[in-house]
């Protein structure tokens, strides 16, 4: 009876689950190989990837320094050395009579580089001469180089309209015989830069000077000029 009842509870009670333990794969040497391998590269390429980011790093440090310091233009100094008359043109019109003449002179500026780079310059260069307000004159510049650190001269031949004088007849007589003339003189020349012969980038100088042209001597009696470069 008592095995009966043994049998019964066991067939009306719920079985339990059973569970399988699921083997390992099995590994090989060869599967060992190629995860050391794949772990060798990763290793590289991190390795290659921060020594590309450091020599990037270093190289813009050195660009950011070497335009702080070598790149970086530094406005030239003019001065008006001479002036020397060369020509002089008159000229009659007709039918309705008028003279006019045209006063020729070569001026010849110095010019000091301050900046590691030497300025080259072609043609384009220009000259405006004015007298009170009025335009007056005009000059082309000869093409010529600057050296780097150093000094130079800019020529130019300056073309005086002095029928242009005219407008302020007045006034002209009047600094004439006061023995002074003052004159403005605004100029742009366009060129390159290269720096150790590597490093070229285009530029323009510009120069705004106002002189003082005395009767007596033939000369420049004072001039005051300011100088920039644009890049």
């Amino acid at each position: 009876m008592a095995s009966t009842a043994a049998a019964a509870g066991n067939g009306s009670g719920s079985v339990l689950p059973t569970h399988t333990a699921t083997a390992a794969p099995f590994r090989t040497h060869k599967d060992a190989d190629l995860d050391a391998a794949r772990g060798r590269r990763r290793r590289c390429l991190c390795c290659c990837l921060l020594v590309t980011l450091v020599v990037l790093l270093v190289l813009a440090i050195t660009l950011l320094v070497l335009f702080l310091t070598v790149l970086r233009v530094r406005d030239p100094t003019t001065r008006l050395v001479s002036t020397r008359l060369v020509g002089v043109a008159p000229r009659l019109s007709l039918p309705a009579v008028s003279i006019q003449l045209n006063v020729t002179l070569l001026i010849t500026v110095a010019v000091h580089n301050p900046n590691p780079a030497s300025f080259t310059y072609a043609s384009g260069g220009h000259t405006d001469l004015t007298y009170r307000g009025a335009h007056v004159g005009d000059a082309e510049i000869d093409p010529g180089r600057i050296p780097s650190r150093g000094n130079g001269t800019v020529q130019m031949a300056l073309t005086l309209q002095a029928d242009r004088f005219a407008g302020d007849l007045t006034q002209l007589i009047g600094d004439v015989m006061a023995g002074s003339v003052p004159l403005d003189a605004s100029t742009r020349i366009p060129g390159r830069v290269a720096v150790f012969g590597v490093f070229k980038r285009h530029a323009v100088a510009y120069s705004d000077c106002h002189f003082v042209f005395g009767v007596s001597e033939m000369g420049v009696r004072s001039q005051q000029c300011s100088d920039r470069t644009k890049l």
